[in-house]
C-alpha cells in the first residue's frame, strides 16, 4: 500500500489510511489538569470497590491506633520498675519495691496490643494487595475495549508506544500507589494525629517542643513536594514518548539499517532518554530528600525533648516514664511526616498516570450502533458510491465527487498514482472511515445505516503488509471463523500452493508461528491468502497482494486469486498494473476522482492517462 494517505502503522488496523500524526519522536502536548479533579475520577472508577477499600484503611487506622497507646503504657510500665530504684532517705538509700504483677499486665497488654496491631495490619495488605490487582485488571480490560471502539482517525495522530504506555507504565503505576501509598497514608495521618494528642495528655509543653521542632521539616516537605509534581507528570509523558519511539524504530528496524538511519534514530533515542533521565532525577531527587530532612528533624526533636524532659524531671514535673514514652512518640509523629510526603509524592505520579488513562478513556469514541436494527444477508455484491466526499483532516479533501456502481460479481481494479485516494476508498467502504457526503450502498443498502460490525462480516481481505499473530499455522488461517474443519485448511492451503512447504514443517499445521519461525514474507502473504479463502465472504479486498511473492508463486497465487474471485465482487488495489488485465472494470483515480473507467483493452484504446501508466511501467522495465 503506497497511498499518501496510506498506513501510519501496521499495528493500527487493517487499512488505517489518514495523515501521518505526530510520531513519538514529537512532542506529546498534554493539558494539565487538577489534582483534585483527576483523583476525584479515580476515586469514581473504584467505587464499587469502595467498601473493602474503607474497611482496609479502617483496620490500618485501627492498627496504628493499638500502636499509638503502646508507648503511653510502656510510660507506666517504666513508671513500676522506677519504684525499685534506689530513693535516699533521711540521707541513706532505701531499696523499692517491684509490683512483677503490675509488670506482667503492662508487659502482656503491650504484647496483645502490638499482636492485634500485626494481624489488622496484614489484613489491610491483603484486602489492598486483592483490590489493587482487581482494580488494574479492570483498567487494562477498559483500556482495551476502548481502543475497539476508537475510530482509526485517533491512532493517525497517537504513537502506539504511547498507547500501549498507558497499558502498562501508567496502570502499574496506579495499582502501586492504590496498594502501598494510601494505606501509607492513612496510616501516618493517624500515627501524626494520635502521637500529637497522646503527647499533649503526658505534657503539653513537651508536646509544644516536638511539634515545634518538626515545624521547619514540614515546611520544606510541602515546598519539595509542589515542586517535584510537574516533575513526576513530566516523567509519565517522557517515558510514553521513549516507549513511541522504541516501538516505533524497532518495527522498522530493517529501514533504519538499509538507510543507515543508526544515527538519526540513536540521537532521536538520547534526545528522549535525556528528556526522560531530567525529569526523572528531578522527580526522583525531590522525592528523595524526604528521609534525610525528616530524618534530622526526628533527631533534633530527640535532642530537644530530652533536654527540656530532663529540665522537667528535675522540678518533679513530670517523671522519668513520661521522657521515655516521649522518646518513643517523637519517633512515632515525626515518621510519618516523611512517609505522608513520600505518599504524597506518590500520588501525585498517581495523578499524572491517572490522568493519561483517562484521556484516554475519556477519548471520542465511535457511534453506538446498537440501535441499528438493518442487517446485510444475502449478500450478491453490488456496490454504489454516490458522490462520496472525503478528507482525513477538515478542508483537506482526499475524495472530492467520487461515484461509481459495480454489479455483483465483477472483479473491480482501483488504479492511480500515489495518493489518488485508491485505499481511502476502500477504507470508506468498509466504514473504518465516515464519509462527509454522499453514501455508500451495499445491495441497494446504505452502509451506514448497517453496524460495522455486519459490514466487516462481509469482506475478506488480503493486504500487502502481512499481519501474522503468535499461534499455529491452523489458528493463523481459521482466526475468528467459526465451523471450520481441518479439510477446509487444507484445501485453501493446497489452492495458494503452501500445503507442501507446512508439511515438510516438523508439526506441520501445529507449528508455532512467533518470532522465532522462519518464514519469508511470500510465505506469510500466502498465509493470509488463505486465510481470506477460509472467511469465504461475499466481497473481497485486494491491496497489492502479490507484492511480496516471486514470479512463479505470483502466477499461482493470481490463479487462486482467480478461483477465489469468482461468484464475489473484487476490489484490486494494484500497482503493477499487468496483473489487472483480467479485471471486469478498472477505475482510474487520480485527485480523488475518477477519471477513466473500463476493461483493460478499453483503456488503452483511448490512450488516456491509464495508457500513459500501463506503458510507463514497462518503458521502466
Amino acid at each position: 500500500m503506497s497511498e499518501q494517505q496510506g498506513k501510519k502503522n501496521s499495528h493500527t488496523g487493517p487499512m488505517s489510511g489518514g495523515p501521518m500524526g505526530k510520531g513519538s519522536m514529537g512532542q506529546v502536548v498534554e493539558k494539565p489538569k487538577n489534582f483534585n479533579t483527576t483523583m476525584t475520577k479515580l476515586l469514581a472508577y473504584c467505587k464499587q470497590y469502595l467498601p473493602a477499600i474503607i474497611f482496609a484503611l479502617a483496620a490500618a487506622a485501627a492498627g496504628t491506633i493499638l500502636q499509638i497507646i503502646g508507648p503511653d503504657q510502656l510510660k507506666n510500665l517504666t513508671n513500676e520498675i522506677m519504684k525499685g530504684l534506689p530513693a535516699m532517705v533521711n540521707g541513706a538509700p532505701v531499696l523499692g519495691t517491684i509490683d512483677m504483677n503490675a509488670v506482667l499486665k503492662i508487659g502482656w497488654t503491650l504484647a496483645v496490643f502490638y499482636g492485634v496491631s500485626l494481624l489488622l495490619n496484614y489484613i489491610q495488605s491483603l484486602v489492598m494487595a486483592t483490590i489493587t490487582q482487581v482494580i488494574s485488571k479492570k483498567m487494562r480490560t477498559d483500556i482495551s475495549q476502548k481502543m475497539n471502539r476508537l475510530p482509526l482517525k485517533y491512532f493517525d495522530s497517537v504513537s502506539i508506544g504511547d498507547v500501549l504506555s498507558r497499558v502498562t507504565n501508567d496502570v502499574d503505576a496506579i495499582g502501586q500507589t492504590l496498594n502501598q501509598s494510601v494505606g501509607t497514608l492513612i496510616s501516618a495521618i493517624t500515627m501524626l494525629a494520635g502521637s500529637l494528642i497522646m503527647m499533649v495528655y503526658n505534657s503539653w509543653i513537651l508536646a509544644l517542643t516536638a511539634v515545634g521542632s518538626s515545624v521547619i521539616g514540614f515546611s520544606f516537605m510541602m515546598i519539595i513536594m509542589k515542586q517535584s509534581q510537574k516533575y513526576f507528570k513530566q516523567q509519565q509523558t517522557e517515558l510514553g514518548q521513549i516507549n513511541g519511539l522504541i516501538e516505533e524504530v524497532y518495527t522498522g528496524h530493517n529501514v533504519v539499517k538499509v538507510y543507515n538511519g543508526s544515527r538519526e534514530a540513536k540521537d532521536a533515542f538520547e534526545n528522549s532518554n535525556r528528556s526522560l533521565y531530567s525529569s526523572a532525577w528531578k522527580s526522583q531527587f525531590l522525592s528523595g530528600l524526604m528521609m534525610p530532612l525528616m530524618s534530622f528533624v526526628g533527631n533534633f526533636g530527640y535532642v530537644a525533648v530530652c533536654v527540656v524532659g530532663a529540665s522537667l524531671a528535675m522540678k518533679g514535673t513530670i517523671t522519668f516514664g513520661v521522657i521515655v514514652a516521649f522518646m518513643l512518640y517523637i519517633r512515632l509523629f515525626t515518621q510519618p511526616l516523611s512517609q505522608i510526603a513520600q505518599a504524597m509524592n506518590n500520588l501525585q505520579r498517581t495523578a499524572a498516570a491517572s490522568e493519561r488513562v483517562f484521556e484516554f478513556l475519556d477519548e471520542e469514541e465511535l457511534e453506538n450502533e446498537s440501535g441499528k436494527k438493518n442487517v446485510l444477508t444475502d449478500v450478491k455484491g453490488t456496490v454504489e458510491f454516490k458522490n462520496v466526499r472525503f478528507g482525513y483532516t477538515p478542508n483537506k479533501p482526499v475524495i472530492n465527487n467520487f461515484s461509481a456502481k459495480i454489479n455483483a460479481g465483477q472483479k473491480v481494479a482501483i488504479v492511480g498514482p500515489t495518493g489518488a485516494g485508491k485505499t481511502t476508498m476502500v477504507n470508506l467502504l468498509m466504514r473504518f472511515y465516515e464519509t462527509d457526503g454522499g453514501e455508500i450502498l451495499i445491495d441497494g443498502v446504505p452502509v451506514n445505516q448497517v453496524p460495522r460490525e455486519n459490514v466487516h462480516a462481509q469482506f475478506s481481505m488480503v493486504l500487502q503488509d502481512t499481519w501474522i499473530f503468535e499461534g499455529t499455522i491452523r489458528e493463523n488461517i481459521i482466526y475468528s471463523k467459526q465451523g471450520v474443519t481441518n479439510e477446509d485448511v487444507i484445501n485453501a492451503c493446497k489452492t495458494v500452493g503452501l500445503h507442501h512447504f507446512i508439511m515438510t514443517l516438523p508439526k506441520g499445521y501445529d507449528t508455532i508461528l512467533n518470532d522465532k519461525a522462519s518464514l519469508s514474507e511470500g510465505q506469510k502473504q500466502l498465509i493470509t491468502i488463505a486465510r481470506a479463502m477460509i472467511q469465504n465472504a461475499p466481497l473481497l479486498i485486494l491491496d497489492e497482494a502479490t507484492s511480496s511473492v516471486d514470479t512463479r508463486t505470483e502466477r499461482m497465487v493470481q490463479t487462486a486469486m482467480d478461483q477465489l474471485t469468482k461468484g464475489r465482487t473484487s476490489f484490486v488495489i494494484a500497482h503493477r498494473l499487468s496483473t489487472i488485465k483480467n479485471a471486469d472494470l478498472i477505475l482510474v483515480m487520480k485527485d480523488g476522482d475518477i477519471i477513466e473507467s473500463g476493461s483493460h483493452e478499453e483503456l488503452l484504446s483511448k490512450n488516456g492517462f491509464y495508457a500513459q501508466l500501463y506503458n510507463s511501467q514497462f518503458e521502466a522495465a
